[in-house]
């Protein structure tokens, strides 16, 4: 039977609260750390890949960023994010959709992902993931990604994970991306439990 990560999500999302989930962070201060770090403009757009639920997109509303897109395979996840922002919410693209099947026609200039690409453990998956983030990312555009650093968790939310280090990254994001910097981070989660992550800020040096 194939399995439905569509289906798994909105499962996840209508049985527990956001703030209840392992990966929630009340203030994802390394994620913006990053985002301040890369200088775009307010007006550049900014796609937070598997964002869901996350408080990220209160943050950059908060801090003035204007062109901000929230990426999630599960519409309740997204739901929870509109009903907490409330009027807030209409300034912000909601996508709904397997992040393996994003396109868009406005260039990206800054692609975050804090635990979505761990999760993807097929390599068909993977492959489809580096080609959306490359027909997206402008060149000079910034890559913020996360997830479980090696020796961290190998199984999240009932799901197999994988983890990256920096040179597997690079190896598959190949020569048009350039590492500027990396962070290991320990995530406590809502149950008090210690995760092992990894941040890497990548930017885009050309297009072939």
């Amino acid at each position: 039977m194939t399995f439905d990560r569509k289906a798994h999500w909105e499962t996840v999302y209508r049985e527990k609260s956001p703030s209840d989930v392992s990966w929630y962070q009340e203030l994802p201060s390394a994620s913006l750390e990053f985002i301040r770090s890369a200088q775009v403009s307010s007006d550049e757009l900014i796609v937070d890949i598997g964002g869901g639920a996350s408080r990220l997109v209160d943050c950059l509303t908060e801090e003035g960023y204007t062109n901000v897109t929230v990426l999630d395979i599960s519409g309740q996840a997204l739901a929870c994010a509109k009903a907490r922002l409330g009027v807030l919410a209409e300034q912000i693209d909601w996508c709904e959709l397997d992040v393996t099947q994003y396109e868009t026609s406005q260039p990206v200039s800054l692609w975050h992902d804090r635990a979505l690409f761990h999760f993807l453990t097929e390599e068909s998956d993977r492959n489809k993931y580096i080609t959306a983030l490359q027909q997206s990312l402008k060149v000079g555009g910034h890559l913020i990604i996360a997830g479980f650093a090696i020796g961290g968790p190998t199984r999240c939310s009932g799901l197999d994970t994988v983890q990256h280090d920096a040179m597997g990254l690079m190896g598959r994001l190949g020569p048009r991306f350039e590492l500027l910097e990396e962070k290991h981070e320990a995530h406590l989660t809502p149950a008090k439990k210690k995760q092992e992550f990894s941040y890497f800020h990548f930017v885009r040096r050309s297009s072939d």
